[in-house]
């Protein structure tokens, strides 16, 4: 296990006498759609780099790590300072990967943030984590953002979840949750889009690899439906972020506009 830049030995206690939240941005290099994505120019950097300025914006985070398996990435985030762990290549899933990063580096809370979301909002961050700090018993948060756009509530790249009366997720889908069955009737429903962002306590984050996936998460290709599905409370938090997330090259250029459009707005 390689730490880079920043990284302190596991044999210093010093930082984390206090609870510390680490934020860790898995990152592979390999990827069907868009091989190399991490280090995809954005404006200029990586897009890898804009991820990590970001999460460090977050008022909550006292760490921020990448998480990959490939020393061109690991190179990248040293040239601009950041830090990085390697990781083995063959983990299913990013909460897999940060779950190793679990055992290697210590913390209290762990917080899964998308290397594709090179927009991630600092204050979607701490919105996540404020949910878990302010209930001892919770072990998973997560955030939705309101559908705005009727296309997406039938899209299946787009996943849905709903809540029960506590905020805690009742199901995650990629089919129209909830349907409304009388759609001829002034029926007005308020559907929500999942944004993948995770924050874990580590002794759950460190049992998720143990856990059998089930019917529903190999159906819907989802992987936070295998905590429903072993009895895991995931408490949902509502925020304004909506992001874009670089699935595909064409996404760059989405990203690029929207940076062009913020900048002009703070000038």
């Amino acid at each position: 296990m390689i730490l880079q830049r920043g990284s302190f030995s596991l044999a210093d206690h010093s930082q984390i006498d206090r609870p510390s939240i680490v934020v860790v941005i898995p990152a592979r290099y390999d990827s069907s759609r868009f091989p190399g994505k991490p280090l995809a120019p954005i404006a200029g950097r990586p897009m890898i780099q804009h991820v990590v300025e970001r999460a460090k914006m977050s008022r909550r985070a006292s760490r921020v790590v990448v998480a990959t398996d490939d020393d061109r990435i690991r190179d990248a985030v040293a040239s601009f300072g950041g830090e990085s762990i390697m990781t083995r290549r063959e983990h299913r899933s990013g909460t897999e990967r940060i779950a190793e990063v679990a055992v290697h580096i210590p913390g209290e809370i762990y917080v899964n943030v998308q290397g594709d979301e090179p927009l991630i909002s600092a204050e979607a961050i701490d919105a996540a984590v404020d949910e878990i700090l302010g209930d001892a018993e919770m072990q998973v948060a997560t955030l939705c953002v309101p559908i705005s756009h009727a296309t997406e509530i039938m899209d299946p790249n787009v996943v849905k979840v709903v809540l029960n009366f506590d905020g805690d997720a009742l199901y995650f889908s990629r089919a129209p949750i909830p349907w409304v069955r009388d759609a001829g009737e002034r029926v007005s429903a308020l559907h929500y889009k999942h944004i993948g962002l995770y924050v874990f306590r580590r002794d759950a984050l460190l049992e998720f690899p143990a856990l059998p996936p089930g019917e529903l998460e190999r159906l819907e290709q989802l992987e936070q439906l295998r905590w429903l599905e072993n009895g895991y409370h995931i408490r949902v938090a509502e925020c304004a972020y909506e992001g874009i997330a670089v699935d595909n090259p064409t996404d760059i250029a989405k990203v690029e506009e929207a940076l062009r459009s913020r900048q002009a707005a703070a000038s």
